[in-house]
C-alpha cells in the first residue's frame, strides 16, 4: 500500500483551504477502500467542520472493517468550534487511521491518537511528516512560538542595490521572477507585509494577479501596512481597490482618529499597536494578528516584502524563519 501517495492527496486537498481557515490548520482527509479512494474532503473554512467530519458526513459513511482514513494532521479530541473528530471516527466504526503529523496544539498533541488506540483503532503514522509540517508551518509556529511563520522576501540587483541612487523606485526583477514571486511566495502566505514607505513610494497592489491559474482559486492574502504615524495616502491602491477589506493598517495608539474612521468606513482594518522604541511591539502585533476577532479569523504566515527598514526591524527582533532573495540585473 502506497501510504505516501494517499497522504500527498490529503496535502493537495488541505491546501485548498489556504487563506480561509484563519489561525487553524489546513487539513485534508481521504477514505481508502481496497486501495482506492472512495471519499475525500478538506477543512474549507474557519468554524466549519474539520476534514474528517466533513468526509464522513458527506459520504454518509457505512463502516467497512478494511477501510483506512488518511489525514495529514492528527484527529482532534477536544471540543472547540466543532465537535472532536475522534468522536465521529469512533461513532462510524472506522478501524484504521493513518496520520501525517502530530497536532502541536497542547489540547491535542498525541491525545487524539491515544483516544483512538484505546478504543481499538489501528493508528499508524507519522507518514510524510516533513511535507505535512511544511504545509502547516504557520499553524505550528502559532501554536509553538505564539507568532506567525515569517518569510522575508528581498529584491536586489547584482550589485546589491534596492533602489536608484536618489532613492526613487528601481525595477529590478524580471517578468518571470514576478510570476514566481506571486505564485510561490504570495499565494503561499496568509498576508503580505510592507512598511508605509513602500506604499508612499511605489503604491503597490500587493495582490496575486500574476499567479496564473491560482489567481481566483485561492483566498487573496491580507495586506499588512506598518504605519506608526498613519502617513498612508488615502488614495493608495491598498485602501481604495476592491480588496481593501483585506488591508490591515498597523499604527500606534491614539493617532489620527479622523483618518482611522475614514479608513474603517471603507472596510479597511486598523490595528492600534504600541511602539517599543522606534518599532512596533511585535509580541503585541503577533497576538493581534493570530487572534480571531469578529470577521477577522487570524493568520498563521506572513511574507515580509519590505522595505529595508522593515527588513532590519524583523531581523533585529529575531522574527524571521526564512529568507528569499531575488537577484535582478
Amino acid at each position: 500500500m502506497n501510504e505516501e501517495c494517499f497522504m500527498h492527496r490529503c496535502l493537495h486537498l488541505a491546501a485548498l483551504g489556504r487563506g480561509n481557515v484563519g489561525n487553524g490548520a489546513m487539513v485534508g482527509a481521504v477514505l481508502v477502500r481496497h486501495g482506492s479512494i472512495i471519499a475525500e474532503a478538506y477543512h474549507s473554512g474557519f468554524g466549519k467542520p474539520h476534514a474528517e467530519r466533513e468526509l464522513v458526513e458527506k459520504f454518509e459513511y457505512n463502516s467497512n472493517s478494511d477501510d483506512v482514513l488518511y489525514v495529514n494532521l492528527e484527529p482532534c479530541c477536544h471540543r472547540g468550534k466543532t465537535p472532536p473528530c475522534t468522536e465521529i471516527i469512533l461513532e462510524r466504526g472506522i478501524k484504521h487511521v493513518v496520520f501525517g503529523m502530530v497536532d502541536p496544539d497542547p489540547r491535542v498533541s498525541g491525545k487524539g491518537i491515544e483516544v483512538l488506540r484505546k478504543n481499538g483503532v489501528d493508528v499508524r503514522g507519522p507518514v510524510s511528516r516533513a511535507l505535512c509540517e511544511r504545509l502547516n508551518r504557520g499553524f505550528i509556529s502559532v501554536r509553538t512560538k505564539g507568532r506567525p511563520w515569517i518569510t522575508l522576501k528581498r529584491v536586489q540587483t547584482k550589485a546589491g542595490a534596492i533602489a536608484n541612487p536618489d532613492g526613487t523606485p528601481l525595477k529590478i526583477t524580471s517578468p518571470e521572477q514576478d510570476v514566481l514571486s506571486h505564485t510561490f511566495l504570495r499565494t503561499q502566505s496568509d498576508a503580505i507585509l510592507v512598511g508605509v514607505g513602500t506604499i508612499i513610494s511605489d503604491d503597490p497592489r500587493l495582490d496575486v494577479r500574476l499567479a496564473g491559474g491560482l489567481n481566483g482559486r485561492l483566498a487573496a492574502p491580507y495586506r499588512i501596512i506598518l504605519d506608526p504615524t498613519l502617513r498612508i495616502p488615502l488614495s493608495s491602491r491598498v485602501v481604495t481597490d476592491d480588496q481593501r477589506q483585506k488591508t490591515i493598517i498597523v499604527t500606534s495608539n491614539d493617532i489620527g482618529r479622523e483618518k482611522i474612521a475614514e479608513l474603517q468606513d471603507r472596510g479597511v482594518m486598523v490595528f492600534q499597536i504600541p511602539l517599543n522604541g522606534k518599532n512596533f511591539d511585535l509580541p503585541e502585533l503577533w497576538k493581534k494578528l493570530t487572534t480571531p476577532s469578529g470577521e477577522f479569523h487570524g493568520i498563521t504566515s506572513v511574507l515580509v516584502e519590505g522595505g529595508s527598514k522593515t527588513w532590519e526591524a524583523f531581523r533585529e527582533a529575531g522574527s524571521l524563519d526564512e529568507e528569499v532573495v531575488l537577484v535582478g540585473a
